[in-house]
């Protein structure tokens, strides 16, 4: 392999293994948040059991994105110098607006929301969760906000090969970045859902019966169950965007080679770029027409429509972008069936948390980790499908990496990739021996302080 394979493989496994734990920070500040409301409101323990068992778990996953971000800030300079010398007039400030928003405001109230919850009343503690929560989505919108200006480039000019800002509200709100902002909220919003649901059945089927278990089962699949419609209404609008904007990248998810009316929906295929054809094709008639357009007449980009006249694929590697896609639908269509169905039976006959059989419970357990597979696919469908560009129609990723020896690349690459392997096995392996902790009734930091003793009502 090349320095520039090499590269992507190496910024793709850095940004794959950091994206794990924003994903998480993200919504479960908010859901924090919810939990320190409610028991405020109610004074039931059960609501600060939940809250300080899940804070750990923000913190854990909070010091493991920092770090994890550093990383990936130095290959800007190490493997992709071409970037910030082109469009760095943009991504600079951008990426300084998440600083000075963001991550001051988390960095600040974070030690309030960890250790003040004995030391300081009990509004300023709920105001620090409220700030660190709110600092957490800001990051995540500046973040988006460049990404998506890299996919939709808008407000700017370039002058002897760089980018120069000519209207920052333009970038800001560039084209896409609506419909991706509200995708990538409401996708941590699904991850710790399903995290938070299958630590709890975790720690139900090993014998925890306590209120606070019950309590977070419960808002688990019920937040699951309902974002996910929201969140497929919401992919429908990023695609039709998508389709506007990067209708290559919309070609390689459908997988349709010819463009015209009344393209059929592949469900699957075995994709053969060399053939120009797919093989082993199952397909719905008219549906991608339909999905895409709205109607059965509607006309779907073909990948044939981005090669050269000689011969130069213009359109994004097909296999990849094609799996990917499929993947992140059908982890989601497996939410949407698992959390409806847990709130169904739950539901029925009144019944609660005791009304989930062992089986649904016992494939919550490994679907604690579903959002993850579902914010992955569809990050590699974005990411990969806008290839061969980094700043779409502006710089190429070609254009942008940085002339290293392959084997220097190659080495550090094999090297995170161990180090990765052995962090992300031990932050699974923690979040279940704090769960297992909990579950035997071990001190986890649920003792109400003296100081807000006075919220909780007398029996």
């Amino acid at each position: 392999m090349d320095t520039l394979i090499l590269s992507r493989i190496q910024f793709g496994a850095n940004i794959s293994f950091h994206i794990l734990f924003p994903t998480i920070t993200i919504a479960l500040g908010w859901v924090l948040l919810f939990f320190k409301l409610r028991f405020s409101m109610t004074g039931n323990t059960k609501w600060m059991e939940a809250y300080r068992f899940w804070v750990k778990v923000f913190a854990l996953s909070f010091a493991m994105g920092v770090v994890s971000g550093i990383t990936m800030s130095f290959q800007f300079g190490t493997n992709w110098p071409g970037f910030m010398e082109a469009v760095g007039n943009i991504a600079g400030p951008l990426l300084a607006y998440e600083v000075l928003t963001a991550f001051f405001l988390e960095a600040v109230f974070l030690g309030i929301m960890l250790f003040g919850f004995s030391k300081v009343p009990g509004w300023l503690h709920t105001t620090a969760t409220f700030l660190v929560a709110f600092g957490t989505t800001m990051s995540a919108f500046w973040i988006l906000v460049l990404n998506s200006w890299m996919h939709t480039p808008a407000g700017f000019e370039m002058r002897d090969g760089v980018a120069h800002a000519t209207d920052w509200f333009a970038i800001i709100f560039n084209p896409s970045m609506p419909y991706r902002l509200a995708h990538m909220l409401l996708a941590s919003g699904l991850t710790v859902a399903f995290l938070i649901a299958g630590l709890s059945a975790y720690r139900w089927l090993i014998g925890d019966r306590s209120d606070g278990v019950r309590a977070t089962l419960r808002t688990g699949l019920t937040i699951g169950a309902l974002l996910i419609p929201v969140q497929i209404f919401m992919g429908d609008l990023h695609g039709l965007n998508t389709l506007e904007h990067q209708p290559q990248k919309v070609a390689a998810m459908e997988g349709n080679w010819e463009t015209g009316t009344n393209i059929p929906l592949v469900l699957f295929a075995i994709p053969d770029e060399e053939a120009r054809e797919n093989r082993m094709e199952i397909a719905i008639p008219n549906g991608a027409s339909l999905i895409l357009t709205h109607s059965t007449d509607g006309i779907v980009p073909g990948l044939n429509n981005f090669v050269a006249e000689d011969g130069t694929v213009l359109h994004p590697p097909v296999a990849p972008v094609f799996y990917s896609f499929r993947i992140m639908v059908g982890t989601g269509m497996a939410m949407l069936l698992l959390s409806w169905a847990g709130i169904g039976l739950m539901m029925y006959k009144r019944r609660g948390v005791e009304g989930l059989p062992k089986p649904l419970l016992y494939i919550l357990v490994p679907m604690a980790f579903s959002g993850w597979v579902a914010t992955l696919a569809g990050w590699y469908t974005t990411e990969i499908g806008r290839q061969p560009w980094l700043v779409q129609g502006v710089l190429t990723t070609k254009q942008a990496v940085a002339d290293v020896p392959a084997p220097f690349v190659a080495s550090t690459l094999i090297a995170f990739l161990v180090i990765y392997v052995v962090l992300l096995t031990a932050y699974i392996g923690v979040l279940f021996y704090l769960a297992r902790k909990a579950a035997k009734g071990e001190p986890i930091g649920t003792r109400v302080p003296q100081s807000q003793q006075a919220m909780v009502p007398a029996e």
